[in-house]
């Protein structure tokens, strides 16, 4: 994979990518290391994951630890940023990747704990172990930034419904992280190919994958949507604190 980032830009930077073991967040924390970060690898229960990507990173000359964190249990996720200071310092990026919501067994409230009530928490408790000059990247979809005037798949609504629960409290922060000098920007990007997310949508609703490709004439496969958080890690934060990757021309209304 192409890295969107120059080489050594993010030397001496600390990067955490949170559900990084694999997907978009796998891919996200290769390209920060690639560019010189040292970067804590996070996962929940795929440990053996995290360790390879730790493991080729090191190999090609980087610095990286894996962490595991429940990011729904507050201790877990204290112990994280503990063991990511302890190795490296404080943070200059943390990226909002790991979300999740249509998982079997997990219990009705699931989506919001996790990709509102957690990603609150976890931010409250970044903020100590944030430098000043941090970015904050928030990772959400389409379906879900615009699920107040775009419907979307049934299947989908209750996550849709959480993750933007989620970006509105976070974004009711960004004073808080301005008083701190630390910056906030939300990506959102469509259906991405490759994802858990979209292989479980497909099962629910075979041939929402393809549909949604002809509606949209692109979709983003993981290595290039993982590009695009890179950059927004990096690059100038627009006024509106949204970067919005693909096509949005079934979702934006006048």
């Amino acid at each position: 994979m192409s890295n969107p980032l120059t080489p050594h830009s993010l030397s001496g930077k600390v990067a955490l990518v949170t559900g990084s073991s694999r997907g978009i967040g796998a891919d996200t924390v290769q390209y920060f290391a690639a560019a010189g970060a040292s970067v804590i690898v996070n996962y929940r229960n795929k440990e053996a994951r995290a360790q390879k990507i730790v493991s080729s990173i090191v190999e090609n000359g980087g610095q990286a630890i894996a962490v595991g964190a429940d990011l729904t249990d507050a201790a877990d996720v204290k112990r994280m940023f503990d063991d990511a200071k302890a190795a490296f310092g404080g943070l200059d990026i943390l990226v909002m990747n790991a979300s999740g919501g249509m998982e079997a067994g997990m219990g009705e409230d699931y989506a919001m704990r996790l990709n509102r009530d957690s990603q609150v928490a976890l931010l409250r408790t970044a903020i100590d172990y944030l430098n000043p000059g941090a970015r904050v990247v928030f990772i959400t979809s389409h379906q879900a930034h615009f699920i107040r005037t775009t419907p979307t798949m049934d299947e989908y609504v209750p996550v849709a419904l959480s993750k933007r629960a989620g970006e509105d409290a976070l974004r009711d922060m960004i004073p808080e992280l301005s008083s701190h000098a630390i910056e906030f920007v939300v990506v959102s990007g469509d259906m991405i190919e490759g994802t858990i997310t979209a292989t479980l949508l497909e099962r629910a609703n075979p041939g929402a994958i393809e549909s949604r490709r002809e509606g949209a004439g692109k979709l983003y496969n993981v290595s290039e949507f993982a590009g695009e958080i890179a950059r927004a890690a990096v690059e100038p934060v627009p006024a509106d604190n949204t970067r919005l990757v693909g096509d949005t021309s079934d979702f934006i209304t006048e």
